[in-house]
């Protein structure tokens, strides 16, 4: 993993935190540029605004405002990217994700590759063990963010 990749997802783990300190799901997401500038950042607050379509990646997107360049970020997510996630992604046409983990839930990986996104796993055991300890402690919260009864 480069310098660059490190950094973001340390940023993106940072949200991730920020997430669970507010009492929602400890999931994170930044944006970096073509020159490894964060451009934005963002985390799940589906909780804290009651809005089930405030996934961390789909908050970072929105909070990156009006782009042209798209097609030259690099989005990076401690968790595989859900379908609704991915699909936003894929809308900008952001060419390169990057997770930190897909242990805990696999996404729409399959439509990254579909999709010619180049796509890289971390297995990052700070996003694995900070994930694995929501699911077990708030099992109700983690369902309700993936669409299970």
């Amino acid at each position: 993993m480069n310098e660059h990749w490190k950094r973001g997802m340390t940023a993106a783990f940072e949200e991730a935190q920020k997430g669970l300190m507010e009492g929602g799901l400890p999931i994170g997401s930044v944006l970096m540029d073509k020159k490894y500038r964060i451009v934005a950042r963002g985390h799940n607050m589906r909780v804290q605004n009651g809005d089930p379509t405030a996934h961390a990646e789909v908050v970072c997107i929105r909070n990156a405002g009006r782009r042209r360049d798209w097609t030259e970020l690099t989005l990076f997510s401690t968790l595989s990217p859900c379908i609704m996630c991915t699909g936003t992604s894929l809308l900008f046409r952001i060419p390169r994700v990057i997770v930190g983990e897909n242990q805990n839930f696999m996404g729409a990986e399959d439509l990254f590759a579909a999709n010619g996104v180049e796509y890289h796993v971390l297995n990052d055991i700070r996003c694995i063990d900070i994930m694995a300890d929501f699911i077990r402690n708030h099992p109700d919260l983690w369902n309700e963010d993936i669409g299970l009864d």
